[in-house]
């Protein structure tokens, strides 16, 4: 099996550690190292984690159109966003449904993309089949992408650079660390202050050996990624969005830029737009994307089946653990709309127990995104 997966330039490194691997996206990848998913979580949360996030597909698009061609393909101005800022977008189809979240950056000169490593191909295959003749679109297989997240991830970088403590949340440089050109964005899927850097791929064990070499720093694996992430509220695309789930049910009005769904020249011109702005306009959706936090000490997991005080079955998890941080179970699920409320009582069945949970406001724990 592990013969047929994908590796990247950091594998011999994890192995090395200690690394218990695992198939992910069709990459062997580590889901925990010795300190274990709970040990990693707390010390990401309190101090800095190194993630290993090679596995995501890296593109540039090229053209004085790549933006406009771009934002005919997602929710979220593209052409407005300045030089040297990221910003979270989607891909929708016909039906308002979202076939990808991805990152997009501005570095002037090019956009830079990032993807989700389980839809990197059809991704490529639909910008592809969407770009104007005079946008050429540049897969990357020569890099390797790090994800350096923590309280403590800005000190550790900047004895690498001090020029990147001068950024704030979702701005992007292209800066050297160890002689090498790497594209940093402080952004991340934590929660957490940190940052994602794009390192030529002959220099991405170096980099990591230096960053290990700090006494802040521990790798943290694909476990304690997903519990890092739910307890902040990210969704995980196949998850908690996939492409009969319309952002309007996601929640996820934040991710559709304003002009993008109000009155004016720039509204809608995206796949789904009449249907998506119809139950912006409405609020009329069956479903809604919620967070859970469990009464008791047992997680709830993917796939549990949620029912009300008189037994109805009302809805499904989507993604559910333990969360260190927030000392309960959480979970994101989908609920009937009128079930959504903050407040609600709701029962999830596990291993036919029915184990009560109260819908609260997302984030569970607080966002420490550097806004300077």
């Amino acid at each position: 099996m592990s013969q047929e997966l994908l590796v990247t330039p950091l594998h011999a490194l994890h192995v090395e550690m200690g690394a218990k691997m695992v198939p992910f996206a069709g990459f062997d990848m580590p889901v925990q190292y010795a300190l274990g998913v709970r040990k990693e979580h707390i010390h990401c949360r309190e101090a800095a984690g190194l993630f290993d996030v090679s596995h995501m597909g890296q593109l540039r698009l090229h053209g004085a159109n790549a933006a406009k061609a771009l934002e005919a393909l997602v929710p979220v101005d593209i052409i407005d966003l300045p030089a040297g800022k990221q910003r979270y977008a989607f891909f929708t189809n016909e039906q308002g449904g979202i076939l990808d979240d991805l990152m997009v950056t501005n570095f002037g000169d090019h956009l830079f993309v990032v993807v989700n490593a389980a839809c990197k191909d059809q991704d490529i295959a639909h910008i592809k089949a969407h770009l104007p003749e005079d946008v050429e679109m540049e897969l990357i297989d020569d890099r390797a992408l790090l994800a350096l997240q923590g309280p403590k991830a800005a000190e550790v970088l900047a004895r690498l650079n001090p020029a990147v403590s001068d950024m704030l949340f979702m701005d992007a440089v292209s800066i050297d660390l160890l002689g090498a050109e790497c594209l940093v964005s402080r952004s991340g899927y934590t929660g957490e202050d940190g940052y994602e850097i794009s390192v030529p791929a002959d220099k991405a064990e170096e980099l990591a050996r230096e960053l290990l070499g700090n006494a802040e720093v521990e790798w943290i694996g694909l476990g304690a990624r997903d519990s890092l992430r739910l307890e902040c509220g990210l969704c995980l695309y196949g998850n908690d969005i996939d492409p009969t789930t319309t952002p309007v049910e996601a929640s996820l009005l934040w991710g559709i830029s304003k002009p993008r769904r109000a009155d004016g020249e720039r509204a809608g011109g995206f796949p789904g737009a009449d249907l998506i702005l119809e139950q912006i306009k409405t609020k009329d959706v069956a479903r809604k994307r919620i967070g859970l936090v469990g009464q008791s000490k047992a997680p709830v997991r993917e796939g549990s089946k949620l029912f009300d005080a008189d037994d109805n079955e009302v809805g499904i998890v989507t993604s559910g653990t333990f969360g260190p941080t927030k000392g309960a179970p959480v979970a994101m699920a989908y609920v009937k709309t009128d079930l959504a409320q903050i407040g609600t009582e709701l029962f999830a069945e596990v291993r036919g127990k029915k184990l009560p949970m109260t819908v609260e406001k997302m984030p569970f724990v607080p966002q420490n995104y550097y806004r300077g």
